[in-house]
């Protein structure tokens, strides 16, 4: 039997809402309304898998290799990782660089994710840092790669991802190799024991089930580094235009992003009441600025209260309210900006692997005449 169907009653049991997309992998994401807290519960939290979710022997300690351009390959157990080294928390969104993927036309490869793959959780781990200087990086030493045991579906002999980080990120103080989320052990659906938090990047680049890293002398050509994968093109690309790999770069940066969580598609308010708006806006790299709103599908703005996150790499709840004067056709947009002027655009951006789609949101609804 396929190891997805395996893997279905315990999704459904653990996640029962849900929507579990129609792929050999095991693929599934929430409802935009279940996304409503500041740290998403592990039991809404999407689920992206490239291949097979692997088994974790019960009682195994779990080890992480550590070699390549390094002065002293080592391996570690888990219970040595938290022992050896400082245990830290980082709270950051984590969101596959393909959702909204279904929203692009025409369509591109890959899984055709709503707007729910996404969400925003504490994990605590050990600063990757910490463990590669305790191993003692070389100066070739330019990009990680790592490794895990999950396998294609389709060919086994195969590794179902093998992606990496530029040694400056690897080395970043957030930059964690985790075994908790939430402040519980990490789900072996999340990727348990331990995972890669790369806060910012995609979530191609947080590798699960970690069990190698090894330092590289040039960028990691492991499975689904090259080609076009996790790769947007460095100019503009039309659909049907032939593809020049060579013009492709990596993603290391999610775009600045917002989504709204209340209300909810087809919502209806009375007219001469209020109509209120909030979700979360986040960003990668660079900081959040501000988010504005509109009732009317962007004629007319309002400025959104913005409140603090739990640190650099959390989400912001944005809120907002709207005097509904009569009735008629509402459209609610978002539109989050970052402090260099980077703003959600209001028409998608196609590319031809769909990645980054940071759109503005539209939900719409309508003020009736009670």
């Amino acid at each position: 039997m396929p190891r997805r169907l395996t893997e279905l009653p315990l999704l459904r049991r653990l996640k029962p809402g849900l929507h579990v997309h129609d792929d050999e992998a095991l693929n599934a994401e929430p409802a935009l309304d279940l996304l409503a807290d500041p740290i998403t519960p592990v039991d809404v939290f999407f689920i992206r898998n490239n291949g097979d979710v692997p088994e974790v022997e019960a009682g195994r300690d779990w080890t992480l290799t550590i070699d390549g351009e390094v002065e002293r390959p080592t391996v570690w157990t888990t219970a040595a990782l938290r022992d050896s080294f400082e245990t830290v928390t980082v709270t950051a969104v984590l969101e596959c660089a393909g959702n909204g993927r279904s929203q692009f036309s025409p369509a591109t490869d890959g899984l055709p994710w709503r707007l729910g793959a996404v969400g925003c959780a504490r994990w605590t781990g050990v600063r990757m840092k910490d463990v590669l200087d305790h191993a003692g990086v070389r100066d070739a030493a330019v990009y990680t790669g790592h490794y895990a045991p999950d396998r294609l579906i389709a060919d086994p002999a195969r590794p179902a991802l093998s992606r990496g980080l530029p040694i400056a990120k690897a080395l970043a103080p957030e930059t964690l190799i985790a075994f908790a989320m939430n402040g519980e052990p990490l789900p072996r659906l999340h990727g348990g024991p331990l995972r890669i938090v790369a806060p910012g990047f995609p979530g191609s680049a947080w590798q699960k089930w970690l069990d190698r890293i090894a330092l590289r002398a040039c960028e990691h050509d492991g499975e689904k580094m090259r080609g076009t994968n996790y790769r947007l093109p460095l100019r503009p690309v039309l659909p049907g235009e032939p593809l020049d790999e060579s013009r492709f770069t990596v993603i290391t940066d999610m775009p600045v992003k917002s989504l709204i969580t209340t209300p909810a598609h087809g919502f209806t308010v009375p007219a001469g009441g209020i109509l209120g708006v909030s979700g979360f806006a986040w960003s990668g790299a660079v900081p959040l600025e501000g988010v504005r709103v509109s009732r009317d599908g962007g004629v007319n703005w309002q400025e959104a209260a913005l409140e603090e996150g739990e640190g650099p790499f959390a989400w912001r709840r944005f809120s907002a309210e709207f005097a509904i004067g009569s009735a008629g056709p509402l459209v609610v947009v978002a539109q989050a900006r970052d402090v260099e002027g980077n703003v959600q655009p209001l028409e998608i951006a196609w590319n031809p692997r769909g990645y980054c789609n940071n759109q503005a949101q539209r939900v719409s609804g309508a003020a009736r005449a009670d």
